[in-house]
């Protein structure tokens, strides 16, 4: 088991460390009679555009810089340092460092998307043979890399719907979602921007949709259903032909969140369980960082009969040349500038290439495996429990709930998640799903090694047992941490909230 060792430093800010006179680099002087570029530009620069004094810029040596940088990027957690990182209910998975090289490769970062097509085929070559795999995986005929990440093509999915109902003149009474309380949190959000009223639906004890429930609100006012499949709670929907069979049978159509197609790649298919549109997180399931760890992309896929309500443009193949086609009449017409976010793309294209499907297909396997490794070793710790079903297998996730510690000790999951930040550990999601009381969300995707599984399952148990012999040592967790426990409302407060440096130091004078 690793050792972690006590934070004993608090980077200052790169202005504190600023000293007056100190130089890190020095620009070469104009020799006379030598053309100098930049003092043609200035020339040409209105005078009320001319800066009066120089910037207030810290000055360091490069060593200070790059220390400075370096220490701050060792205080920072991400995919790369341990294991869980998750951003909202997606878990990351690791990004291989050969997908960040092909995707900084000059011939791909100096191409601009207003460029001739003639003089971008192979980004296009990319695209279209992207798709085609992306299609293949999910069942679907057509689709579109326009959204910008996951809750960006949720919304094209709804405007999609919106677009075929008015085709076939029922947008006026079709003006209906439904969403199981399970849902991700997008998902009604989603909805409602696309102009849609929200029906929410119970689960049942088990943890799947109540088809009771289903088939009591839909109708002739159902425009569709949204459904993710796992679920959130790593619980696959049995029942879902007969889900998407019931909203089909009232004039709806379905539509499947992607953020959990990381369980089944290759071994089942949204298109197949009778879903009419589809969304694909390009981060988690194709490795591409999104978030904080990068700009995020997603791909909509689509039935034919969907195919015309597309966003433009459409990558086309034509006797070996690709075209952007902006001559779709019926399109609901654009989402996101140009025609999708071309570094994460690239990077699933090349995570994509080097499995191949029986890759692919084993990552969900092993995904699975970490999965219900964990979710079976931590339901027996005392305090936590696997609510929904307990016994039967999860897919890629599982929701631990705290309720019986906190009950029994006053130890939430929140104060689990801080007490996991001393162990060198990332707290996973908490208080999500929202029918689960003190909800845990764990996902260690197929990145994480049996050793590392175990360092968290340890964490787990020693927290648990500190809970119920000294749960202080919980509750004003974390110790161990560069900065120790935060007000987390004062945090988020307009008038404390640190959003530069400036705001920073006056806050701290305050606190003085």
């Amino acid at each position: 088991m690793r050792k972690f060792r006590q934070a004993d430093w608090d980077e200052p800010l790169i202005f504190e460390l600023s000293r007056e006179g100190r130089v890190g680099f020095f620009t070469p002087s104009i020799e006379p009679g030598v053309r100098d570029p930049i003092g043609e530009v200035e020339d040409h620069i209105p005078a009320n555009m001319i800066r009066e004094s120089l910037p207030k810029l810290p000055e360091l040596s490069e060593i200070e810089v790059l220390r400075h940088y370096l220490h701050l990027s060792q205080m920072n957690y991400g995919v790369n340092s341990g294991l869980i990182y998750p951003l909202g209910s997606c878990t990351m998975k690791y990004n291989p460092i050969i997908n960040e090289v092909i995707a900084s490769y000059p011939k791909i970062t100096e191409i601009h998307p207003d460029q001739d097509e003639s003089t971008v085929q192979g980004i296009l070559e990319i695209m279209y043979q992207l798709k085609d795999w992306l299609l293949t995986l999910t069942g679907m005929d057509d689709g579109s890399f326009e959204p910008a990440a996951g809750a960006h093509g949720e919304y094209l999915g709804n405007l999609l719907i919106r677009a075929y109902f008015k085709e076939i003149g029922e947008i006026e009474k079709r003006s209906e979602i439904i969403i199981p309380d399970s849902a991700h949190g997008t998902n009604p959000a989603s909805a409602a921007m696309a102009g849609f009223k929200v029906v929410e639906i119970p689960s049942k004890e088990d943890g799947c949709l109540d088809l009771e429930a289903l088939k009591s609100v839909v109708g002739d006012h159902t425009a569709g259903l949204m459904l993710t499949n796992p679920n959130t709670l790593g619980i696959f929907e049995s029942e879902i032909s007969r889900i998407t069979e019931i909203v089909h049978k009232a004039g709806g159509l379905t539509y499947y969140d992607g953020a959990n197609m990381n369980a089944i790649l290759g071994k089942c298919r949204p298109g197949d369980m009778g879903f009419d549109i589809v969304h694909l997180n390009l981060h988690k399931t194709f490795s591409t960082p999104h978030g904080g760890g990068g700009p995020g992309a997603c791909f909509v896929g689509v039935k034919s009969f969907l195919s015309d309500f597309l966003p433009v443009p459409i990558i086309e193949e034509k006797d070996g040349e690709y075209r952007l086609n902006y001559d779709k009449p019926k399109a609901i017409g654009k989402i996101k500038g140009y025609y999708g976010n071309i570094s994460p793309i690239l990077k699933a294209y090349a995570y994509t290439l080097s499995l191949g499907g029986s890759g692919l297909k084993e990552s969900s396997e092993i995904a699975v495996l970490n999965s219900n490794y964990v979710a079976t070793k931590l339901k027996n710790i005392r305090g936590l429990s696997l609510p929904c079903s307990p016994d039967k297998p999860r897919k890629h996730e599982a929701v631990l709930s705290a309720k019986k510690m906190m009950d029994e000790t006053g130890v939430r999951a929140l104060n689990i998640s801080k007490k996991l930040l001393d162990f060198g550990i990332h707290a996973p999601t908490v208080y999500f799903p929202l029918i689960v009381p003190e909800a845990l969300m764990i996902e260690p995707t197929e990145s994480e090694s049996l050793e590392r599984l175990e360092e968290l399952i340890f964490a787990f148990k020693t927290i648990s047992d500190l809970a119920y012999s000294k749960p202080d040592e919980v509750l004003d967790a974390p110790k161990n941490t560069s900065v120790n426990r935060l007000d987390e409302v004062r945090a988020s407060h307009p008038k404390t909230m640190c959003l530069s440096w400036r705001n920073y130091c006056t806050i701290s004078k305050q606190q003085t």
